[in-house]
């Protein structure tokens, strides 16, 4: 008998447990969790789950599946009281949330959730949840080159310039990236503080187009904007040859309402404060938000191409912003990608579209041809790869127009 016991293994030691009021309602986590984690996981509730993180046995925990429904956003307390135990003792949090409210998603990000992921699960998308918050490093791998080493001052008041596309894929993110660039470096003597803001949440690509990599730290910040301060801020930048600092967007899909407008001033705020122009790439998409980056802006390029798509989409946003009684007349519309110089057909064309949609097309860039896609792919911008490409030529024409303007207004101002 006692060698019979002898040869039984050794029960595998639990390493996760799901945290629910009732883990039954989540049919389908407990098959994926079956599936990833054998039989080294637990169910538990909210108090149990408290109470088994103060004994012995809790120690070799990594991660915890929080799952919550609709029906726990009415009180949240006993779920942030776990995440804040799973906090103090280094174990990892995975909500798992079916019809949830972004606030309350957004308050437990705040308190301390490491990734979300929603219910009912995606397939494998539980597994690769867990591979990330088991993988992630303890500290953000930043190259050192490119940690932000200018001190906050809060005694600027910065030019905010949004930049959006009409529809994907018309250049507004490239234009965006030049543009902070070209302003940047456009006094050697006495350089302006740039901060390039990439706010398409979602598929932002100014980390791909400077060859930076997306960091956990604007999760964060942005999650708790009303403890962020200056340093936080300036942490969570970037620097780009020590000229152009940039904020990234954050490393995993989130909802674009996961933040709100108050969210959003207040991180113009801390910018505007901290350097002379703010560059903002927006999302093609309109969110809650979308009307206090545009009440904020001084100038609001919007980027659209000679086609029908770019033509609708700005007969939409125009309806929607003058129904609202919202400050269309900041918007100015560049033309990407237009004719030549010598094409009077196709100027003809941009006249009649002008014309149709009551705008005034203020800009016209030109085609970049490859160079385009190549300085994007190489992470720099095109002064430094091509710099007599036509495209850049222009930017950097309106990049100096842009700052001779602001340096007048403030000579006038002081004057």
């Amino acid at each position: 008998m006692g060698h019979s016991a002898a040869m039984q293994p050794e029960p595998q030691p639990i390493i996760a447990c799901t945290v629910s009021r009732d883990v039954q309602i989540f049919d389908l986590l407990i098959e994926d969790m079956e599936t990833t984690m054998g039989e080294r996981w637990g169910d538990l509730g909210f108090e149990d789950a408290l109470a088994f993180m103060e004994q012995p046995d809790s120690e070799t925990l990594q991660f915890l599946a929080v799952a919550m429904d609709a029906q726990d956003e009415a009180d949240l307390s006993p779920i942030i009281n776990v995440i804040s135990a799973a906090k103090r003792r280094g174990i990892k949090v995975i909500l798992i949330t079916e019809d949830v409210s972004p606030a309350s998603l957004h308050v437990l990000l705040r308190e301390g959730g490491d990734e979300f992921v929603p219910y009912p699960l995606p397939e494998g998308e539980l597994a690769q949840a867990i591979d990330r918050v088991l993988s992630a490093p303890a500290e953000d791998p930043v190259d050192p080159e490119m940690r932000n080493k200018l001190k906050a001052t809060g005694d600027r008041s910065g030019v905010i310039i949004p930049v959006q596309g009409m529809a994907g894929g018309v250049g507004a993110t490239t234009f965006a990236c030049n543009l902070a660039w070209e302003l940047a470096t456009i006094d050697k003597k006495n350089p302006p503080r740039v901060v390039l803001i990439d706010f398409g949440m979602q598929y932002g690509s100014v980390s791909t187009y400077l060859d930076m990599p997306r960091r956990e730290a604007v999760l964060e910040m942005m999650s708790d904007t009303e403890s962020m301060d200056s340093d936080v801020f300036m942490q969570a930048l970037l620097s780009f040859d020590d000229k152009l600092h940039v904020l990234t967007s954050p490393p995993d899909l989130i909802p674009m309402d996961l933040f709100t407008p108050e969210d959003i001033e207040r991180v113009l705020d801390m910018a505007r404060t901290n350097f002379d122009y703010v560059v903002i790439d927006m999302p093609v998409v309109t969110v809650e938000w979308s009307q206090t980056v545009l009440e904020a802006a001084h100038v609001y390029f919007a980027l659209t191409e000679l086609d029908m798509r770019c033509a609708q989409n700005v007969l939409r946003l125009k309806r929607a912003l003058q129904s609202e009684e919202l400050p269309f007349q900041k918007l100015r519309f560049i033309l990407n990608r237009g004719p030549k110089f010598t094409d009077l057909n196709g100027k003809s064309r941009v006249k009649r579209m002008a014309e149709s949609l009551g705008i005034s097309i203020d800009v016209m860039l030109p085609d970049g041809g490859k160079q385009i896609t190549q300085s994007n792919d190489h992470g720099a911008p095109l002064a430094t790869m091509a710099a007599k490409n036509p495209l850049r030529k222009e930017i950097a024409k309106l990049a100096k127009s842009v700052h001779e303007i602001n340096v007048s207004d403030d000579a006038v101002a002081k004057g």
